[in-house]
């Protein structure tokens, strides 16, 4: 099923720009031009992912992705900003964008960008045959099918990216796994030397499943490495 991609921004020429390439990239291809409408298109359209900018009339894309994940909505989302500033990126991810193109920028490297995050999604269509792979560690339990995760009976809600790199660790669990692994099994291309995005979405994991985040249990800090999920996936 060909995914359906939200495109928001004010400024006519990069949505003109951005859709184009989209589509000839084989999305189908919905855009807005304010908070407002953004909201209204993702009721009405149920986008797989939503390329947002961060400057947006009526209402500024940092809201527009809060409300989302606040309302447990969960296409992908990308952050489209001409703000470079570490702390600006670090905000956008916190509250639940899964990544962030800077302007101004590559349209091929959007076009990646975008297949990225989608790549683990699961599938509309997807059949209710086969067996799904299930991971347990402990009391938690990571349903890959159903795209679900719970501690004990109950059910925690994750991000796509947090449920993907949640996913890789319970792969591999017991393993040390460095951040620069992470970057290339999860977000399925390499950040130029960007390791922060894997310290952040860690975070957001210890805070949903984590009894005392600050002493982590699950989710290891392994020294000069990277990070590890305890125990052994069943």
């Amino acid at each position: 099923m060909t995914a359906r991609v939200l495109v928001v921004d004010d400024e006519a020429a990069i949505v003109q720009l951005v859709s184009y390439n989209l589509r000839q990239a084989g999305f189908s291809v919905w855009t807005a031009d304010n908070g407002p409408d953004a909201l209204r298109q993702v009721a009405e359209v149920d986008p797989d992912l939503v390329v947002l900018d961060w400057m947006l009339p009526g209402m500024d894309g940092m809201e527009v992705c809060r409300r989302l994940r606040s309302q447990g909505e969960r296409p992908g989302i990308i952050m489209l900003t001409a703000r470079d500033d570490e702390i600006d990126r670090v905000v956008g991810l916190e509250l639940g964008a899964d990544d962030y193109v800077t302007k101004p920028f590559s349209p091929r490297e959007l076009v990646a960008r975008v297949k990225a995050v989608l790549r683990r999604a699961p599938a509309r269509d997807a059949g209710a045959s086969g067996d799904a792979g299930v991971h347990r560690v402990g009391t938690l339990s990571i349903h890959e099918r159903e795209r679900e995760v719970y501690v004990g009976d109950r059910r925690v809600e994750l991000t796509a990216r947090e449920f993907d790199l949640l996913l890789y660790l319970a792969r591999h669990a017991g393993q040390a796994l460095t951040r620069e692994q992470l970057l290339t099994e999860v977000w399925g291309y390499e950040y130029t030397g960007d390791s922060r995005i894997v310290d952040v979405h860690v975070s957001h994991l210890r805070e949903k499943l984590e009894e005392d985040p600050r002493h982590p249990r699950r989710i290891l800090t392994v020294r000069g490495v990277g990070y590890k999920l305890a125990g052994r996936s069943e």
